[in-house]
């Protein structure tokens, strides 16, 4: 950053400042949003990874999660202890198959309007031109096309 007439100057653009900043905002969006479900962003990602990976075990979901097994466990138990998963074979020495139950299709099929709704406030036609041209970035990227 530079100084002219006095005040700083723009800082230099980092694709990981601004990309960053904005995970954070949407993020609190999240979770705000899905607040009213008794869900926060990382149980809707976890109850997620159960739905799209039927029988999935505590350390594949550690790997998608991006944390420990530990970690995974704990939240598995409270996803079950709220009824929205189950663990088929959860007995010492097995390997665990844990899959979502009908009260937790439904809470994901809730959150899903709810992930709809940010993303409609944060990326859709109103939003600011920069985070629309973000949304089809990423669209594009990952398969799904730019919308308009």
């Amino acid at each position: 950053m530079t100084i002219e007439n006095g005040r700083p100057s723009s800082p230099v653009t980092s694709p990981s400042i601004v990309l960053l900043t904005l995970a954070r905002r949407i993020e609190a969006e999240l979770g705000a949003a899905l607040a009213p479900l008794d869900l926060t962003v990382g149980r809707l990602g976890l109850l997620g990874h159960i739905a799209g990976v039927p029988g999935v075990s505590f350390s594949d979901l550690a790997r998608m999660s991006g944390t420990t097994v530990q970690s995974v466990h704990t939240a598995v138990k409270v996803l079950a202890g709220a009824g929205l998963v189950r663990d088929n074979t959860a007995r010492a020495g097995s390997a665990s198959t844990i899959e979502v139950t009908p009260d937790g299709a439904r809470l994901l099929e809730a959150a899903k309007q709810v992930v709809a709704g940010v993303d409609e406030r944060l990326f859709g036609p109103a939003a600011d031109p920069i985070q629309r041209q973000v949304a089809d970035a990423v669209r594009t990227a990952f398969g799904g096309g730019a919308t308009d």
